[in-house]
């Protein structure tokens, strides 16, 4: 079947997320850039979920530049990147309720991270047998994926340092998020030969 569906819906999905992140977020009491100071930690969190899920949908658009078809499995491997994704929102206002130095909530933004590094990685495997797991650009191009493998061991350090010192896990996220800032070129390199 074609991707063209999968990409419309995913791409709905994601604006959705985004939204709700953003309405998610407190106004500030008053007109003076010195009252941004209450809310300035939750709109960093916003700030890094929102790249975050940038990230996942530029690498998203990217892969299924390099694949000629899905199949079944690789639209429940899709809706199990989407749902990750969807449960950052929660998180953000978790960690607004918490504070932004509660370890909880900051362990679950880990954990929602790993989930959706996790079903990502699914999602790319569904698609390489989907489109011949030996001669597709997606598999030719991902090759080992080092990157994603490393960045998702961060994701799950930072579940567990997040107990120890929330700055420690904090700066793992930001880490793997400037890691993957700018798109994957081993796939848009591929694509183009």
């Amino acid at each position: 079947m074609g991707k063209g569906r999968l990409e419309a819906f995913t791409d709905g999905v994601i604006a959705i997320i985004i939204t709700i992140m953003v309405l998610g977020l407190p106004v500030p009491q008053g007109g003076q850039f010195a009252d941004l100071k209450p809310v300035l930690p939750l709109l960093l969190a916003y700030l890094l979920s929102f790249v975050n899920v940038g990230i996942f949908w530029n690498n998203h658009h990217h892969m299924l530049h390099a694949v000629k078809k899905v199949n079944g499995i690789s639209l429940w491997a899709n809706l199990g990147l989407l749902f990750a994704l969807s449960l950052l929102p929660l998180v953000i206002r978790w960690v607004d309720q918490a504070g932004i130095h509660a370890a909880m909530p900051t362990a679950a933004y880990g954990l929602v991270l790993t989930a959706a590094a996790v079903a990502y990685q699914v999602l790319e495997r569904a698609l390489m047998h989907a489109n011949g797991r030996e001669r597709s650009d997606l598999a030719s191009a991902i090759g080992n994926d080092y990157k994603g493998i490393v960045s998702l061991l961060a994701y799950v350090a930072a579940i567990p340092l997040a107990f120890v010192n929330v700055w420690i896990a904090d700066a793992l996220y930001v880490a793997v998020a400037v890691a993957w800032f700018i798109p994957d070129p081993r796939i848009e390199t591929k694509v183009k030969s």
